[in-house]
């Protein structure tokens, strides 16, 4: 057997299991319908047109920032969301240069592979995947950033809870949570407080923290602020509420990840016992790959496994994701 063949069946298997890892496999995550749900509140307690949405405007004037050529490309479509995802991943990239860096890769591994094996399936294949992978990376950063985010929410609402009790004012509360606790949860803080600090007011200072942390439990906290600075009564008892509801949603989600461990273990061995299989055979006994690899019903059989593979994940995916 060639080592182009041999090749052609493991990057067949190894970028199936990287592109589920990346896009399929998570239990938890914002589905579309969430994102939705999030786009659609955050119009209604803003009150704005989209055109004239707090996020919109902050666009418009970064763009200003750049210079032509820059804004050029940033202009262009997709390129805001792109944007957006890579602020919310931590990373100071333009967007225009990551698609320009997926380019260069795609092309650098492309060629390499073309060298190398003279194969045009294996050659388009590492292409693809090389062409993914900066933004795999990004999507993936951002799940991380947004989930540790939650995850420190909780106690940063009760900074702002006893902050408020001994008497700080509203925006001193965010300070304080932006110099007592870590990041992304300082970082966030920190910019909101700067941006009433400089001027802004509450109402667009929390709808741009809504819109750099897309998630429920952010949305909660901001709708509940505002609805209590236009209706009165005690913000501080209004946080620690949130704050209970906050614990017992993440004490529900421990709990559905426990339930559905065996669901994304089952997920886990069906995009790896493909490729374990592939490395044993060729191993002990290579003698039995040339017909899988070089016959090109094998081939077929191949290519047809790996779709399975990728069907049966996302149909356990379909079984396991619950939204919390």
């Amino acid at each position: 057997m060639s080592n182009g063949q041999i090749i052609f069946v493991v990057l067949i298997f190894a970028t199936v299991f990287l592109l589920v890892q990346g896009l399929v496999v998570p239990v938890f995550g914002d589905s579309a319908e969430t994102a939705k749900r999030l786009k659609k509140r955050l119009a209604a307690i803003s009150g704005e047109s989209n055109e004239d949405s707090y996020s919109s405007l902050l666009r418009k004037r970064y763009l200003r920032q750049l210079k032509p050529p820059e804004r050029f490309l940033e202009e262009m479509p997709a390129m805001e969301s792109l944007a957006t995802t890579i602020e919310q991943a931590g990373y100071t990239i333009l967007a225009y240069r990551l698609v320009l860096l997926s380019l260069c890769l795609c092309a650098t591994v492309g060629y390499l592979s073309w060298a190398a094996f003279r194969m045009p399936l294996v050659t388009v294949i590492a292409a693809v995947f090389a062409v993914f992978l900066p933004v795999l990376k990004i999507r993936r950063a951002r799940a991380q950033r947004l989930a540790k985010f939650e995850e420190q929410l909780p106690d940063a609402i009760d900074v702002m809870k006893r902050a408020l009790k001994a008497g700080h004012p509203f925006n001193g509360t965010l300070k304080l949570v932006a110099d007592d606790m870590d990041d992304p949860v300082a970082h966030e803080f920190e910019l909101t407080f700067n941006e009433i600090s400089y001027g802004n007011d509450v109402r667009r200072a929390l709808l741009g923290l809504l819109s750099r942390v897309p998630s429920v439990t952010v949305m909660a906290l901001v709708t509940s602020i505002l609805v209590q600075k236009e209706t009165g009564g005690n913000l501080a008892e209004v946080l620690e509420q949130i704050a209970k509801v906050v614990r017992g949603r993440f004490r529900f989600h421990r709990m559905v990840k426990t339930l559905t461990a065996e669901g994304r273990m089952s997920a886990w061995v069906l995009a790896t016992v493909p490729i374990i299989l592939f490395a044993t055979i060729w191993m002990t006994t290579p003698e039995y790959l040339p017909i899988l690899v070089e016959d090109p019903r094998g081939q077929n059989l191949v290519i047809y496994g790996a779709i399975s593979g990728v069907i049966g994940i996302a149909w356990i995916r379909r079984i396991i994701r619950i939204e919390v």
